[in-house]
């Protein structure tokens, strides 16, 4: 039912992007049309408009006529081309060149062009289209135009470059403003901007684009989540492995990287012709092959399960590149397991017990989404259709709920990819399990079996958060930079009401201190007023802790909590007991 009515939504939305179109030529008839396809949260439009450069203004115009079309109730009408070099020739001589390359394109698949007619039957507009639409427009009934953008011709940057328009619609008003209020809220949270007011990272260009420098305070949250991890494997029975940060190109050649990633790789740039060529990593996995070949396996030892906080590096667009979540350089919670095939199913149901036990840490919950075999692919295709059976039976073995994603699995195997629900309803990708059956085979590694034969291990890889860039990207967008206790770069602030209050706030400075809790005490000529709301609401600290003469009387201190407001006073040391405990169950024990 959800499927449906995704696919009627899509139909909506295409609808919507003709009459966006149709609205265009009326106020621009040099307007040349290109693509308009529905996409994820909308539609977009591409135009050719010579002497017109699109504003806000502009698009305030197209809604207007847009919304006198959607009055007049014009009905779409699939139209079968009965000539198609006759309607090549007749776009051409509109100055249509867009739609004629593409029915040039097309011409063998039976193409359509979809009209638009009044109530009398007058077509008043057609676009080159293979449908479906609505019946009318006045199925029509919530949609905004959003904004514009550059856009090349076919994506080539040596083609033209073309206006688009960015717009959505959906079925209900309601629904409309519920989309634009969490665009609001998602700016809000740009973890971009809440990075510069909250001093966790920046990219320079002294260094590049993509590549990351980690400020003091979100390097706290890193460590803190690394500490997790770190404990977590131990505790699920992995082994924590270092590996180089780049090797000769001929381990990349061995592992098929050369021939299917090499546009996204690092090369360094050989002295003279007798040095061999090095590559900087992109991938850990080669390396943990290697640490598996250094000793000899059988059924016993195996699950061997690997893990690395492994730094990779891959070349991306600059184009393409955005803070956190799309860079250059970046650390992998990566982990490889090695098994059996009798040993694959518990070990995928026991990475997707380690994913669900880790989102839920960050109150996050999850889409799972199983991706099959691209039409580039190495190895057996027999292999290929185990594995993907392998990875269906363990999520049908736990009655998981899941999308198949047809032709969208890395070169070498299927994969499991986990999309986490942020905290307003946005999904990102994080976690993937990727099953592969065909590097074991090109480095040729082993086990004995309990027959005694020597066979090839099933190989698994694996990470929970993904990146840690792009994780703690996602971090910052799903708390607004509001972090809990456990993970908060400063857990407590001082604030003292006046200068004689000093020397009891550095005693308390002195014990929070020595219980490792981070805690911040600044001698500044502020309000107190001031430094409480500066504290709580611009540098997000959880607690701030106040003393004036009557907390030093009763050896107490007073407590603000972050977006609570005043909780009472506590004399320090019961404090110290309950943020401890705040910390340690990692949010699920609060000082209230």
């Amino acid at each position: 039912m959800e499927k449906q009515a995704d696919n009627k939504l899509q139909i909506l939305r295409h609808s919507c992007a003709h009459i966006m179109a149709q609205a265009v030529q009326t106020l621009y008839p040099q307007a040349r049309l290109a693509i308009g396809p529905a996409i994820e949260n909308g539609f977009y439009y591409d135009f050719d408009i010579e002497g017109v450069s699109l504003s806000d203004e502009n698009l305030k115009e197209i809604e207007k006529v847009m919304k006198k079309l959607i009055s007049q109730n014009l009905t779409f009408e699939k139209y079968v081309i009965p000539d198609i070099e006759a309607q090549i020739k007749e776009f051409k001589n509109q100055g249509e060149i867009y739609k004629a390359e593409l029915l040039e394109e097309h011409k063998n698949d039976s193409p359509t062009l979809y009209l638009t007619k009044d109530k009398d039957g007058k077509v008043l507009f057609s676009d080159l289209c293979s449908g479906p639409h609505i019946e009318s427009t006045k199925e029509i009934k919530a949609f905004k135009l959003m904004s514009t953008a550059g856009a090349y011709w076919r994506g080539n940057e040596n083609n033209k470059m073309l206006q688009r328009i960015y717009a959505t619609a959906f079925q209900t008003k309601e629904e409309l403003d519920e989309y634009i209020n969490r665009l609001e809220e998602a700016k809000k949270r740009d973890h971009r901007k809440l990075g510069t007011q909250l001093d966790l990272f920046s990219v320079r260009d002294e260094i590049g684009g993509g590549l990351v420098l980690w400020h003091p305070n979100l390097y706290t949250v890193r460590e803190e989540i690394e500490n997790y991890w770190r404990q977590e494997h131990r505790k699920r029975g992995y082994v924590i492995v270092q590996t180089p940060q780049l090797a000769k190109s001929k381990l990349w050649e061995l592992s098929g990287h050369i021939d299917h990633y090499k546009d996204n790789m690092f090369f360094i740039q050989k002295d003279d012709e007798s040095d061999e060529q090095y590559i900087v990593k992109p991938m850990n996995c080669p390396f943990h092959i290697l640490i598996y070949q250094s000793q000899r396996h059988s059924y016993r030892s195996l699950p061997l399960r690997m893990a690395e906080l492994g730094t990779v590096y891959r070349r991306e667009k600059s184009g393409a590149l955005s803070g956190l979540t799309r860079v250059q350089g970046f650390t992998q919670d990566d982990a490889h397991i090695f098994c059996t095939p009798e040993q694959l199913v518990d070990e995928i149901n026991a990475i997707i017990d380690f994913v669900s036990d880790s989102m839920k840490i960050f109150d996050m919950s999850f889409e799972v989404e199983l991706s099959t075999r691209p039409e580039s692919f190495v190895g057996d295709i027999k292999n290929w259709e185990l594995a993907e059976a392998g990875l269906k039976e363990a999520l049908n073995k736990r009655q998981m709920s899941y999308e198949i994603n047809e032709g969208d699995g890395a070169f070498y195997g299927p994969k499991i990819d986990f999309k986490i629900k942020d905290a307003i309803g946005r999904t990102w990708q994080c976690a993937t399990i990727q099953l592969d059956f065909n590097l074991p085979e090109r480095f040729d590694i082993k086990y004995q079996d309990k027959d005694g034969i020597l066979k090839t291990p099933v190989m698994l890889h694996r990470v929970i958060f993904g990146s840690m860039e792009r994780f703690h990207g996602i971090l910052i967008e799903h708390y607004a930079g509001a972090f809990p206790a456990w993970l908060a770069p400063h857990q407590v602030a001082l604030v003292p009401i006046a200068d004689r209050h000093n020397d009891y706030m550095e005693t308390i400075y002195n014990k929070l201190r020595s219980k490792g809790i981070r805690v911040i005490f600044e001698e500044k000529s502020e309000s107190m007023n001031y430094k409480i709301r500066d504290y709580l609401q611009n540098q997000k600290v959880p607690y701030v802790l106040i003393a004036g003469d009557k907390e030093i009387e009763s050896n107490k201190i007073s407590i603000r909590k972050r977006g609570v407001g005043q909780i009472g006073e506590m004399i320090i040391d019961e404090f110290i007991e309950k943020l401890e405990n705040e910390i340690k169950t990692k949010g699920k024990e609060e000082i209230k």
